[in-house]
């Protein structure tokens, strides 16, 4: 990527608002950890202002109601590309463009399932992305169940060939969403596994939380070899039903239409940048990804994301010029296997990056701060957790970070950043027709911002103000 250049001096007597360097630690006031440094004025009355901040319910109320769902590779997310480029541009950020890779593209299609003995009934069913095709008139067989993935593991490939499986589990409420690791099993690794065994198809309890009757889509990639089967999700009370018929002990026959047609395709990265005073100093990257499921309209995945993220910086361009160019990058494609993130780390994987953070966990108030920039850095790590403390988030470890279009980057040995949304409720929500607007919490989502213009302020290596125009006489 070429960075734009800002040619223009700064008048000689601006003062800068965050360019000193990081103070040593002091003796805190009562109440306060003690290993905390000070925080400069500077990031705190940012930090601060971000708490009135409007940029961020503009961008995802925007890109919610004039978009809509954008699933990668098709017309709705090209419609949001060019939407976020009119965007960003207005809103005065530089070098905004779209660096395009290709990408199978997989559209959904007719969906059923329904009971047909012992118990007659319809069950509301979501394909996963990458499923493959039932014929239009679907498929019938009989249902074969397991209580976790590793039951079917477990299971003789007699038992479960030429039927259809169904793989329940019990996933809990997390802060963190830590569950989502484990409980996503059945749905990223079960239909490959189903496929191994022979079976004709698989449905599994939605990777979720809630009890509407809304299944939760998600991606999931057939392991090499393993030839795609119709996989897809029942909601939770539908899950539950199947549990209790298969229960009563009599052979269960379901009719499963999976209808899907994969076809090449293209998607994109949207980029704009806060230009730095230095071009040579290593970028800070933020970003979210523009994509989304096709059932909700993507609000809190990752509508809030990128909104969050283009706010924070916006808000350093208004306070003035950091040292460090900042990068916003909105990926394309994350949902059907962050090809957005692969495709950056590709082309600017060798670029010096300062620092990477995505916001990819919803909308709800971060609660922690987690930090990697390595022992040299580690009073950094604690200044940054000193500026994020008045904003009720704990300091987390110093050792570790995550992000899904980011991840390869961080495991690569990347520095970065994790601001850690309350996750308690986001499953209940996550890849479901639920993921609107509404669910969007304007304060909570203010508090986002503020957090975010705190990291951006404290690794910016410090904001000059613009030189104000001369009034007339």
């Amino acid at each position: 990527m070429i960075r734009t250049l800002i040619a223009t001096l700064l008048l000689a007597t601006a003062v800068p608002l965050v360019a000193q360097p990081l103070p040593t630690p002091t003796p805190a006031p009562s109440g306060k950890p003690s290993y905390l440094p000070t925080v400069p004025k500077a990031v705190a009355d940012i930090r601060d202002a971000a708490l009135t901040d409007n940029y961020a319910w503009d961008l995802v109320e925007g890109l919610t109601t004039e978009v809509g769902q954008r699933m990668g590779g098709t017309e709705a997310e090209a419609r949001a590309r060019a939407w976020a480029v009119a965007k960003l541009t207005a809103m005065g950020f530089a070098n905004v463009h779209v660096e395009r890779f290709a990408l199978p593209v997989w559209t959904r299609g007719a969906e059923a399932a329904e009971i047909l003995a012992p118990f007659p009934q319809k069950l509301v069913v979501a394909a996963f992305g990458n499923s493959a095709s039932t014929p239009a008139q679907g498929i019938v067989g009989e249902v074969v169940g397991f209580d976790s993935l590793s039951d079917l593991i477990a299971a003789p490939d007699a038992a479960v060939r030429g039927k259809i499986v169904f793989v329940s589990h019990a996933m809990p409420q997390t802060q963190d969403g830590s569950g989502y690791g484990f409980f996503g099993g059945p749905r990223r690794q079960g239909p490959s596994i189903a496929s191994r065994k022979g079976a004709i198809g698989i449905v599994v309890r939605s990777i979720g939380t809630d009890h509407h009757r809304n299944p939760h889509a998600g991606g999931q990639i057939f392991e090499t070899g393993v030839a795609p089967i119709p996989a897809g999700a029942l909601s939770l009370p539908d899950a539950e039903q199947l549990q209790r018929i298969l229960k009563r002990g009599q052979p269960v026959t379901m009719h499963l239409t999976l209808v899907s047609s994969i076809r090449p395709g293209d998607s994109g990265n949207v980029i704009a940048e806060v230009p730095g005073r230095d071009p040579t100093a290593p970028i800070l990257m933020v970003g979210g990804h523009l994509d989304s499921w096709d059932l909700g309209t993507g609000a809190i995945d990752d509508g809030a994301g990128v909104a969050i993220t283009a706010a924070a910086a916006k808000r350093i361009m208004d306070a003035g010029r950091p040292l460090r160019t900042i990068r916003v990058v909105w990926f394309g494609a994350e949902e059907m296997g962050i090809y957005g993130g692969m495709f950056y780390q590709d082309l600017h994987g060798r670029e010096g990056h300062y620092s990477i953070a995505e916001s990819d966990f919803g909308a709800d108030r971060i609660w922690k701060v987690d930090s990697k920039f390595g022992k040299p850095r580690e009073a950094e790590g604690k200044a940054l957790q000193a500026a994020l403390a008045p904003l009720g988030i704990v300091p987390g470890p110093l050792d570790e970070a995550d992000g899904s279009d980011i991840g390869p980057m961080i495991e690569g040995g990347m520095s970065a950043v994790g601001l850690s949304q309350d996750g308690t409720k986001y499953f209940d929500l996550h890849h479901t027709p639920d993921d609107t607007l509404d669910k969007i919490d304007p304060e909570a989502l203010r508090q986002n911002v503020a957090a975010w213009t705190a990291m951006l302020a404290v690794l910016s290596g410090g904001i000059e103000p613009q030189p104000k125009a001369r009034k007339r006489r």
